[in-house]
C-alpha cells in the first residue's frame, strides 16, 4: 500500500569495531525505520519536524563503536561522517567527520551534529544524534526529504505474508479518509494478492520491523480490524457522503499494521515490489464515521473442503449478542452500505445472511458466480441495518474437482478463506466476528477417533473421500455447534456457541423476454445506437485528475503509499 514515506537522499554506510558505552535518554519515538544491510544487522530510524531538524537513532548488532554518514556518490571520498561511541573509563566521544580520500578522514571545523546518547548492552550499540537538515558547513551533505516509493524484495516462497507496523498522517484536528485506491507494480499485478491496513488499539505494543505476519512471533498478527483493503480485481473506492474513516482524534488509531499477500507460485528470484494504496483525507468531514467488521469463518485451526467435491458448502457464524458488552457501551445499530467478499481459487460462490430472533431477515450479500479475479467492493443497492442481537450467516460453495487432497484454511492461496468484510456506520470496536465447527463432532460422524482439535484435522486425511463422504462431512459440519469468535480492535477476545441456520433463497423477480418484439433489422439499429453511444461515452470521459502532495514513508523496505490530501473531491 501507500503511506506517509521519507527517503533520505544519498547512500548511508557503516563501520563498526567495538567499545563500552553509556549515554542520556533516548528522544522520543522516531517514525520512519529500515534497515540498512541484507542480514538486518543494521537498523535506522530517522524523523525530522517543521524546524527542519533531523533526529537519528542508529543500531547496530555489534559491541563496537559505530560510524553514520552520507555519500553523494557511494564513495567514501567526498562523505559526511559522525563517529561515535564510549572509552573504556566511560567517557564519550563523538564528532562531525568529513572524507578527504581513501587514506584520509579529517575531522570539522564546525560540529554540526548533536549527540544525544549513546548505549550498549551484550549484543548491539545504539547511537542517537540529530543535525539541520542544511548546515552553513560546506563539508557537510545537505539532506533533502523528497517523495517516494520503498521497494521490497519478495522472498522466493510460494507464499509471503510480510507485515510492518506505520502511523497514520499526523493530523491536528479531526480528518475523514474518504477514498482508497490500488497502486499495483505493473508486471507485479499476478503476485501481489491482496493489500490491508488493520486499525491497531493505541493501548497495543507493537513490534519494530518487518515480520511474518502469521509465524514465530505473534506480534505480527496484532490488530485486526481492517481500516481498508484492496484484493485481486478490486478498483478504487469512495465511501457514501454521509460517512468516511476517522482519523486524528484520541478515539482513533495512530497506527496500523500493513499486511501484504504476496503469492509466488513460480519461484522468481529477483521480483522487487512497489505496489501500494493511495489513501486521500480532508478536513471537511461528514456527518458518520465508518467502520469494517470482518466476518465469516475462522480460518484456523479447523476449517477444512474434501477433494473430489463438485460442490461443499462451509458455513462461519456471528451472533452479535455481546456486541454491547465487548464494545463498552451500547452499540448502534449498524448501517451496512457496501461489503467485500473473499475466498481463495477453489470458491465458487459466496452469501451472508441475516437473522433476528430466530428468523432469517433477508440475504445481506451474495455472488453465486464468484470469481477469484474479481474480488472488488460493491455498494449494497440500499443501506440495511443490522442491529446488536442479530446473527450474521456466511455460507461458501467451494468446487475441489481439480485436487486429490484436502484443502485446509490457512493463508496461501492454495488454502482457503471463506469471509465478508461489511462496511457500516457509525463505527463501533468491534473487529471481527467469526465461527467455525466443532470439528471432534464432524470427525467422530465421519467415524474417525480423535480427542482434540488437531486430531480432528488430522483425522481428515484418513477418509476415504467420495461423493458420499463428502455429503456426510458438508451436513455434520453444519450440524455440529459453531465456535463464535469476536474481537475488538483492543484484541480482547470472548468466545460463544451458536446453531447454523438455513438459509432461505427468496423468489427472483421474473424475467422478461423481449426478442419476440424486435425484427432483425431493429436488433441491428439497437446494437448500432449502443455502439455510437458507447463511442461517444467513451470519447468525452475525463479521468479524474488530482494534484495532490503525495508522502511516502519506508518502514523498513516496505511499500505503502498514502496520498494526502486537503481537498474534497
Amino acid at each position: 500500500m501507500v503511506f506517509l514515506f521519507s527517503r533520505i537522499k544519498g547512500m548511508l554506510f557503516l563501520l563498526f569495531l567495538p567499545c563500552f558505552c553509556s549515554g542520556q535518554p533516548a528522544p522520543p519515538p522516531l517514525r520512519f525505520s529500515t534497515f540498512l544491510d541484507p542480514s538486518n544487522m543494521a537498523y535506522l530510524r530517522w524523523d525530522h519536524d517543521e524546524q527542519e531538524l533531523m533526529s537519528f537513532e542508529l543500531r547496530v548488532h555489534t559491541t563496537g563503536w559505530v560510524a553514520f554518514g552520507f555519500s553523494p556518490h557511494g564513495e567514501l571520498p567526498g562523505s559526511d561522517i559522525v563517529i561515535g561511541g564510549v572509552f573504556p573509563d566511560g567517557s564519550i566521544y563523538f564528532s562531525d567527520y568529513h572524507v578527504v580520500d581513501e587514506a584520509t578522514l579529517e575531522e570539522d571545523d564546525s560540529q554540526d551534529y548533536q549527540l544525544l546518547s549513546v548505549t550498549e548492552n551484550e549484543t548491539s550499540t545504539t547511537m542517537v544524534f540529530k543535525r539541520h537538515l542544511r548546515t552553513c558547513d560546506p563539508n557537510d551533505l545537505d539532506i533533502t526529504v523528497r517523495k517516494g516509493t520503498a521497494q521490497f524484495a519478495v522472498p522466493l516462497e510460494e507464499t509471503k505474508y510480510a507485515c510492518t507496523f506505520i502511523p497514520l498522517p499526523m493530523v491536528n484536528q479531526k480528518h475523514h479518509i474518504y477514498k482508497f485506491e490500488p497502486v499495483i507494480t505493473p508486471h507485479n499485478i499476478s503476485l501481489v494478492h491482496h493489500i490491508l491496513a488493520y486499525a491497531c488499539g493505541n493501548a497495543s505494543v507493537l513490534p519494530s520491523g518487518i515480520g511474518d505476519c502469521y509465524g514465530a512471533n505473534p506480534d505480527f498478527a496484532l490488530c485486526s480490524q481492517v481500516l481498508v483493503g484492496w484484493a485481486v480485481g478490486g478498483e478504487s473506492y469512495q465511501f457514501p457522503d454521509e460517512a468516511a474513516i476517522s482519523i486524528g482524534t484520541p478515539w482513533d488509531p495512530q497506527y496500523v499494521r500493513l499486511e501484504i499477500h504476496y503469492s509466488n507460485f513460480d519461484l522468481l528470484p529477483g521480483l522487487i515490489d512497489s505496489s501500494g494504496v493511495r489513501i486521500y483525507y480532508t478536513p471537511e468531514l461528514r456527518k458518520y464515521d465508518v467502520g469494517v467488521l470482518q466476518t465469516g469463518i475462522f480460518t484456523f485451526p479447523v476449517h477444512f473442503i474434501p477433494p473430489g467435491a463438485e460442490s461443499y458448502r462451509s458455513y462461519g457464524l456471528c451472533n452479535s449478542s455481546q456486541f454491547d458488552e465487548m464494545n463498552g457501551m451500547l452499540v448502534p445499530d449498524l448501517h451496512v452500505f457496501a461489503y467485500l467478499l473473499h475466498t481463495h481459487l477453489s470458491g465458487r460462490g459466496v452469501k451472508a445472511a441475516q437473522y433476528r430472533n430466530g428468523e432469517q431477515l433477508r440475504i445481506i450479500c451474495e455472488d453465486d458466480k464468484y470469481d477469484f479475479r474479481l474480488q472488488e467492493i460493491r455498494d449494497m443497492k440500499e443501506t440495511l441495518i443490522i442491529k446488536p442481537g442479530d446473527e450474521i450467516l456466511v455460507e461458501c460453495s467451494f468446487q475441489t474437482l481439480d485436487r486429490s487432497g484436502i484443502t485446509f484454511g490457512g493463508p496461501s492461496t492454495r488454502n482457503e478463506m471463506c469471509l465478508t468484510f461489511l462496511f457500516y456506520y457509525p463505527r463501533n470496536n468491534i473487529s471481527s466476528c467469526m465461527g467455525y465447527p466443532d470439528i471432534l463432532y464432524v470427525a467422530h460422524v465421519l467415524k474417525q477417533e480423535a480427542s482434540d482439535a488437531l486430531e480432528g484435522m488430522m483425522a481428515m486425511d484418513f477418509v476415504d473421500w467420495d461423493n458420499e463422504t463428502v455429503k456426510i462431512a458438508e451436513k455434520a459440519a453444519k450440524e455440529a455447534d459453531q465456535v463464535v469468535m469476536i474481537k475488538t480492535i483492543n484484541e480482547l477476545q470472548r468466545n460463544e456457541t451458536g446453531l447454523i441456520r438455513d438459509i432461505s433463497i427468496p423468489e427472483r423477480a421474473a424475467c422478461h423476454n423481449i426478442s419476440g418484439y424486435l425484427s432483425l433489422s431493429g436488433l441491428r439499429a439497437t446494437a448500432n445506437l449502443r455502439l455510437t453511444a458507447a463511442g461517444t461515452s467513451e470519447s468525452s470521459t475525463t479521468k479524474e485528475t488530482a494534484s495532490l502532495p503525495l508522502l511516502s514513508l519506508t518502514q523498513l523496505v516496505f511499500a505503502w503509499l498514502i496520498l494526502a490530501s486537503e481537498e474534497r473531491k
